[in-house]
């Protein structure tokens, strides 16, 4: 009896051995294929009067992709989880959106427009089996062209363009007008406020576990122009957060900056912030803003309208505009110096010739001893400004040949 199961049990090995190897197909479970092949093989070789019923599944997991779901491999990629921020993935951008990867791609469907049941039409319908078959031309052509307008609409991202107003350039955010910035927490609202773009920047921090950090810094400034303005800088992950941080943070530090005639300064400012060195000159009405970009942005959300001013040294927008209201900030109007010299104020204009206007009078005892002059001026001359003065300045295109025309 014992030789008999043995016998028995080899033959099954075989059967099982030869239905691997090709000779009969091995179903796999879930699968409507039936048991012939297999049944015929074992019969035939082992003597069996009734068939195997046992079904085998061939599975393989060597790799990650087949072993995780997809969940569980977009939260790896993009570092949702705490074990994938510690390990710095995704850290090349700062959003990383999950993406349909099966977008224009539909299992089944081809050109010829075949309908194969368990892929792209029903296995049962209406109780019966379903074969497969062939849509019509009409329906074919119209699923081929949803097809590849999907896919192209995949394919060919069109990137918005953002509206610039006022900008320096074309690809610089420089001077780009934003909208007011946000309501305060009382309700009050700035409508009368402009809001500037000076400079938007990408800046990189190195952390341990994260590695190269990238962020956006904004500077913004924001002015009524009427003399109230104030500039911040804002910090985020992305450029729109930077921009908003900035200009909120703008409005709540404003400098009120005293104007001569609502149009220019009260009297010339030499100004050094840490390498930077600005020097501005009071104007006369019609002069315009000769000045660098970012001052001219600056001056005209304050309201100054007829300014010169030179930058000398470095050219950093942030030192450029902390010097510029370091100056500005620390500049005397005719009544502070009338009250600090005791004196009366007097001015010089062209319409009135050599007599003088007084512009400011002293509010306490007026001093009878004039300011004592030096006898050699504490001023300090540029020599662009002497060469000018001496018609030793020659023009850049003086030795410039001209085509004749």
């Amino acid at each position: 009896m014992a030789a008999v199961v043995a016998a028995g049990r080899a033959c099954a090995r075989g059967a099982l051995r030869a239905a691997w190897r090709g000779f009969a197909p091995v179903p796999v479970a879930g699968s409507c294929s039936s048991y012939s092949s297999l049944a015929w093989a074992l019969q035939t070789r082992c003597s069996l009067s009734a068939p195997w019923t046992g079904t085998l599944e061939q599975c393989r997991k060597s790799s990650f992709f087949n072993t995780l779901t997809a969940d569980q491999l977009w939260k790896g990629a993009l570092a949702e989880t705490g074990v994938g921020v510690k390990k710095g993935r995704g850290k090349k951008k700062k959003k990383k959106l999950r993406k349909n990867l099966n977008r224009g791609q539909e299992i089944g469907e081809g050109r010829s427009g075949f309908l194969w049941p368990g892929l792209n039409a029903p296995v049962l319908q209406t109780g019966k089996v379903q074969e497969v078959s062939q849509r019509k031309k009409e329906e074919r052509e119209r699923i081929q062209s949803e097809i590849i307008q999907q896919r192209d609409t995949f394919e060919k991202k069109k990137k918005i363009k953002i509206k610039r107003e006022g900008g320096w350039s074309g690809k610089c955010w420089g001077g780009v007008i934003l909208d007011p910035p946000d309501p305060g927490p009382n309700g009050e609202t700035y409508e009368d406020f402009e809001t500037r773009v000076i400079e938007v920047r990408n800046v990189f921090c190195m952390k341990a576990k994260e590695g190269r950090k990238k962020s956006v810094r904004a500077l913004v400034a924001v002015g009524n122009g009427k003399g109230a303005a104030g500039f911040a800088l804002g910090k985020a992950g992305d450029r729109t957060n930077a921009l908003r941080k900035a200009k909120n943070k703008a409005i709540s530090s404003l400098h009120f900056i005293e104007l001569y005639q609502n149009h220019t300064i009260y009297h010339d400012i030499s100004v050094k912030f840490k390498s930077t060195k600005i020097r501005m000159k009071k104007q006369n009405k019609g002069y315009g803003l000769h000045c660098h970009r970012a001052i001219i942005t600056l001056c005209r959300l304050i309201g100054i309208k007829d300014m010169y001013a030179k930058v000398t040294g470095s050219k950093n927008l942030i030192n450029i505009t902390r010097a510029l209201f370091r100056g500005l900030s620390l500049q005397e109007t005719h009544q502070q110096l009338a009250d600090q010299k005791s004196l009366y104020v007097v001015e010089f204009r062209e319409e009135q010739g050599p007599l003088p206007i007084v512009v400011a009078l002293p509010q306490g005892p007026v001093r009878e001893e004039p300011e004592p002059e030096d006898e050699v001026p504490n001023t300090k001359l540029e020599w662009r400004e002497v060469k000018e003065a001496q018609g030793m300045l020659k023009s850049p295109w003086a030795r410039v040949r001209r085509a004749a025309c």
